[in-house]
């Protein structure tokens, strides 16, 4: 083989480890920043679960004490009337 073409050989191999190498880095940096994404995603959404959550619970103590209260109107109101 000629020089000419040992060069260009050389040459496009090293473009190619070059191209390769600069993919793998920017291959993980857009896979960390997707990571950093969906980390604060699940974070926002547990947020919004326990705020949910605590909504619920406070609506519960409501449905457990409105019962009481209607027998107890009706108890009252049994006596008055």
């Amino acid at each position: 083989m000629s020089d000419a073409v040992i060069a260009a050989i050389i040459g496009a191999v090293c473009s190619m480890i070059v191209g390769i190498v600069s993919a793998l880095i920017s291959a993980k940096a857009t896979g960390n920043d997707v990571q950093k994404r969906m980390e604060i995603q699940m974070a926002v959404t547990d947020t919004k679960l326990e705020e949910l959550t605590r909504e619920v619970r406070k609506h519960n103590n409501f449905a457990e004490r409105v019962p009481v209260l209607e027998t107890r109107v009706e108890a009252v109101e049994k006596k008055v009337g």
